[in-house]
């Protein structure tokens, strides 16, 4: 009686095993150093390739006995991530950025002093960094001096890293052997990739079903973004996870890694209407809220002693040039501003997520609190549509620990936003963004008719996976 069932699965092993086995191979070719043309346009058909690779992968997995489920995701988790190091950054120079700032303190300077192209730090500069001649012909160069470029983005602003990061940057350049250029931080990246599976494997084996953790370990933009292009999201999407998993029984804990997760990226602030969903007293609130505050400050105040400018760096001038603060200058609000004029946009930003996270800290689960925290946040992106693939990474972790693939929409529609725009117009990223929405609603309508009433779970848009 049981033959069926083991063929079925010795086959779903065997899938899983051999899409697995594909994807690795379309992540080396889309990041191979001689391959596409340099830029994210190039690889629009790379990434639609590996994203349908990674589709059946999640598919063929539910077919697999849970006892081969972890070790099939670990595996995977490894292989996909170590696809990011088969090149150099390919679409971001971020991390040149991040080598720069662990060099320069290092040396006992203040990230925050000074601007890269700034003539006072010319002797930490290096033919990597800082190429010289014909190789400035390159492109991704801006130039600092007669004759002189260098690889870092606006190299003529401050840093806007928080602290964490700049201690993540700090830790790898100390680690890092000589002339080990950008692999160090991509060896970090792989192995913080790895270790959010794990995180999120451990979790799920008491909390959920542990095959939804391969929305993270397979989706093709952890290798881009985490690995190749070694963004330090990564860092705190592990921070946040572990943030997540403590926050419902060990409320200052979880507070505390709250606080680490933002003082690296100043995005998973947004995971908090989540983390305090169900909370009714003022005492428990605080318990998390305090621990958070402390640890941002802690973090920040070496900096302020040492730093004789500002440690918010290029932060402000960064929004204003994402269109943040001027929604007609930029890409952002561009559901909203389908509708509403320009000038409207970010009150109406501010009044949806006002509505959202009351919603959730009212109604939601505190069984769940990545639930409560998947809503607000992708909230955030649909009503602010980031032009920029990395920022996902946080939302891509908090699917995989509640469950709705739906959400992971929103992930591609940031991916083909930056990867696509060049080609395919500036209504890239409304046409993305607009798609993603409405396959969350048809994911949430889905739910709803598939999931008998007793069993849903609050502010889950139907309840996540069973």
């Amino acid at each position: 009686m049981n033959r069926p069932r083991t063929a079925v699965a010795t086959w779903a092993v065997v899938a899983v095993a051999f899409l697995v086995t594909a994807l690795v191979a379309a992540l080396a070719l889309a990041t191979r150093e001689d391959g596409p043309a340099d830029g994210p346009a190039a690889l629009t058909g790379w990434y639609a390739l590996c994203w349908v690779l990674f589709a059946g992968c999640v598919l063929a997995l539910r077919y697999v006995p849970a006892r081969r489920v972890v070790p099939l995701v670990l595996a995977g988790s490894l292989a996909v991530a170590a696809t990011g190091l088969v090149a150099p950054p390919r679409t971001s120079t971020d991390s040149f950025r991040y080598a720069w700032d662990g060099r320069v303190q290092a040396a006992g300077v203040s990230p925050y002093d000074h601007a890269p192209a700034d003539e006072a730090l010319a002797a930490l500069r290096d033919g990597w960094l800082f190429p010289r001649g014909a190789d400035c012909a390159g492109p991704d160069l801006a130039p600092v001096g007669d004759g002189e470029c260098t690889r870092i983005n606006r190299p003529q602003v401050h840093t806007i890293y928080p602290p964490a990061a700049e201690g993540y940057f700090l830790a790898v350049h100390a680690l890092s052997p000589p002339g080990v250029r950008h692999k160090a931080l991509q060896v970090g990246g792989a192995l913080l990739s790895v270790a959010v599976t794990a995180a999120l494997l451990a979790v799920l084996r008491r909390r959920g079903d542990p095959r939804t953790a391969a929305y993270w370990a397979f989706c093709p933009a952890v290798p881009v973004e985490a690995v190749n292009n070694a963004h330090a999201d990564v860092l705190g999407v592990l921070l946040a996870v572990t943030a997540l998993a403590a926050v419902g029984r060990r409320r200052a804990l979880g507070g505390a890694l709250f606080g680490l997760a933002i003082a690296v990226k100043l995005l998973p602030a947004v995971l908090l209407p989540g983390a305090l969903a169900g909370v009714r007293r003022v005492r428990d609130a605080a318990a998390v809220l305090l621990p958070t505050a402390a640890v941002v400050a802690l973090l920040y105040l070496p900096y302020v002693l040492t730093s004789s400018t500002s440690v918010l760096g290029y932060l402000g001038g960064y929004a204003r040039e994402e269109g943040y603060e001027d929604p007609s200058a930029g890409g952002r609000y561009a559901l909203l501003r389908l509708a509403l004029p320009d000038a409207w946009a970010l009150p109406a930003v501010v009044l949806a997520m006002t509505a959202v996270a009351v919603h959730v800290l009212r109604h939601g689960n505190p069984e769940r609190p990545w639930s409560g925290a998947l809503l607000v946040t992708g909230a955030a992106f649909l009503l602010m549509t980031p032009g920029y693939s990395w920022y996902a990474l946080l939302l891509v972790s908090l699917v995989a620990l509640d469950g709705r693939w739906e959400w992971l929409a929103v992930a591609a529609a940031g991916a083909v936003t930056y990867a696509g725009a060049g080609t395919f117009g500036a209504a890239t990223g409304t046409v993305a963004y607009g798609l993603a929405a409405a396959a969350v609603t048809a994911g949430a309508l889905l739910r709803r008719r598939t999931v008998r009433p007793s069993e849903r779970v609050p502010v889950s848009a139907g309840g996540g996976s069973r």
